[in-house]
């Protein structure tokens, strides 16, 4: 799924969420040692 805005679509990246295990897409490329969520475990994490 891409997002759009004034400058176009958004290119999304593949990552394993660090929460769950699930795969998932994320607008930016994932860096190795930084911890990428899902949109859920993100959500549970702000809480």
């Amino acid at each position: 799924m891409a997002f759009g805005g004034r400058f176009g679509p958004r290119e999304m990246h593949k990552a394993v969420c660090a929460g769950c295990g699930a795969e998932c897409e994320v607008p930016f490329k994932p860096q190795e040692g930084r911890p990428v969520y899902c949109r859920e475990c993100f959500a549970k994490k702000r809480v």
